[in-house]
């Protein structure tokens, strides 16, 4: 589908997309950019690209596919500096988590004559790196394009059955929809992950290490997500913070109508709540987003390892 792609940034997702690029056979040649030079040779040694460069202007010439993988909040000064070297025709995507910020940092800085079209594959690991990656993660997951009233039909329904081939199913929608979508989906539990996992760790200084001794399946689950990168946490919360904000509000109005119930020893409202929580639950299940086996993050581990 495209002679060379570029992936600047070659972490879980970068290197999940050069795995699952290469097993469909959809580019001729990968290159690379990543700052640390440990990362740039490890990348090379794992076959993940041809050539791993320090400076994105480098990697993005002559590439008619080019994807940031960088946290968020690197994507403006990456684009004022490929901006005048990308090649006529090519698209230019993104794989953030957060889409209103970004396309506003990116798109100014796209010259005419190349497609710049954001997107997020909804899936990860909390594992980071170019070791992480694996063509499997994105199998039946989604990938939500958000173009701009500019984009171009062509150059959308090209991403589109490129995402598609690396096993994704593919959404469209507006930027704006996405960072109310994901923050309720994915920021918000992540940002209650980060505070129950601190929370306890203030707790473990006076229970004599029992906190972490004796943590049971929703600790381990909490804690799997606390391990995220915290750089790329950092600039999502920083770039979505409306969106955010927004579901935190509605988030401590529905807890604090648990801690009405639980105080007043309101058992059926407790179970309704319940049941309708796990009445979701199910239906997570039934859409192929999981599993109804709790592994506490293991499944994507024994995927890499084959």
């Amino acid at each position: 589908m495209f002679k060379r792609l570029a992936l600047i940034g070659i972490g879980l997702i970068g290197s999940s997309i050069s795995h699952a690029a290469r097993r469909a056979g959809l580019v001729g040649d990968i290159v690379g950019c990543a700052i640390a030079p440990e990362t740039r040779a490890r990348a090379e040694e794992l076959g993940l690209v041809r050539k791993a460069y320090a400076d994105p202007v480098d990697a993005v010439k002559g590439a008619d596919l080019v994807i940031l993988c960088t946290p968020v909040g690197a994507y403006k000064k990456i684009a004022e500096a490929i901006g005048p070297h990308l090649e006529p025709g090519a698209i230019i995507s993104d794989v953030g988590s957060v889409k209103a910020a970004p396309i506003n940092d990116i798109a100014p800085h796209i010259p005419a004559g190349v497609h710049f079209i954001a997107g997020h594959p909804i899936a990860g690991t909390e594992q980071s790196g170019p070791d992480a990656g694996f063509a499997e993660l994105f199998d039946g997951r989604w990938c939500i394009l958000t173009p701009t009233d500019a984009a171009d039909p062509a150059a959308l329904a090209k991403l589109e059955e490129f995402w598609r081939k690396l096993g994704s199913n593919v959404e469209i929608m507006t930027p704006e929809h996405h960072d109310m979508v994901l923050a309720i989906t994915s920021h918000v539990p992540h940002l209650i992950a980060y505070n129950i996992v601190n929370t306890a760790a203030h707790l473990e200084r006076v229970t004599d290490s029992e906190v972490i001794k004796f943590s049971a399946g929703g600790f381990r689950d909490f804690t799997r997500i606390a391990a995220s990168d915290p750089v790329m946490w950092r600039d999502v919360f920083l770039n979505n913070k409306d969106a955010v904000l927004e579901m935190l509000g509605r988030f401590a109005e529905d807890l604090t109508a648990l801690q009405r119930a639980i105080r007043f020893a309101d058992g059926d409202t407790l179970q309704r709540l319940f049941t309708e929580a796990r009445a979701i639950r199910r239906e997570v299940i039934q859409a192929g987003q999981d599993t109804a086996q709790p592994d506490f993050g293991r499944t994507a581990a024994r995927a890499k390892d084959k």
